[in-house]
């Protein structure tokens, strides 16, 4: 494997890896706060995630120790273990070497991140403020009537395609899973509240993913 090349190094760094889960916890926990054990355990999934990517982002790249090991001479840069070229999508393209291509691959996954967590709190605020005195239709709820777990879907998959690995590539189906579960649960006691009045919320809006041109 390419041990001459292991002089650039870019790994081993466990302070951002902690500084950077801690940071990412505490941003999705100040928007969706976990009160019974089903709620818990779908965000264990999200900070197992969470700690899985930023350890092979910044601590130990076990993805690419194994796909290095497995094409040998035939992987697609000679220093795998850089920054650079740590963005395994650009890597298997053949664009691992292009600064054109990380920069795009930068701005659009940070723009998906970012605004998910706009999507996030935005919700966030729109449901607090009422505190359960009527059901929430507008705003962000007129275009998905989950925006905390839309914001959420949107982070994990801008860190998917930014950095994926073979852990976050298994992992993200199931946080996915376990989110669209828990919030089906939600609905079901929503309903029993609202009644009449959800059930016609329920048909009109999509649970996550807004419908073309936006809902009205």
């Amino acid at each position: 494997m390419h041990g001459e090349d292991l002089g650039n190094y870019a790994y081993g760094m466990w302070t951002v890896v902690v500084f950077n889960v801690i940071l990412f916890l505490f941003f999705v926990l100040s928007f969706i706060k976990p009160k019974t054990n089903i709620e818990w355990r779908s965000m264990g999934v999200f900070a197992a995630f969470i700690v899985a990517l930023f350890t092979e982002m910044y601590g130990f790249p076990l993805t690419i120790y194994f796909l290095s090991s497995w094409f040998g001479k035939s992987y697609p840069v000679l220093n795998p273990f850089s920054h650079s070229h740590g963005h395994l999508w650009l890597v298997l393209l053949g664009l691992g070497d292009s600064q054109i291509a990380m920069t795009v691959l930068h701005i659009v996954t940070n723009v998906m991140i970012f605004y998910g967590l706009y999507v996030m709190q935005n919700g966030w605020v729109l449901i607090h403020a009422v505190k359960g005195k009527h059901l929430v239709t507008d705003g962000v709820y007129a275009q998905v009537r989950h925006p905390q777990y839309s914001g959420l879907f949107l982070i994990t998959l801008g860190f998917l395609i930014q950095w994926p690995s073979i852990l976050t590539l298994i992992m993200w189906p199931i946080l996915m899973f376990t989110y669209y579960r828990l919030a089906m649960r939600e609905e079901k006691d929503v309903e029993e509240i609202f009644g009449k009045q959800y059930e016609e919320y329920r048909r009109r809006v999509p649970a996550f993913i807004p419908k073309w041109g936006g809902a009205r």
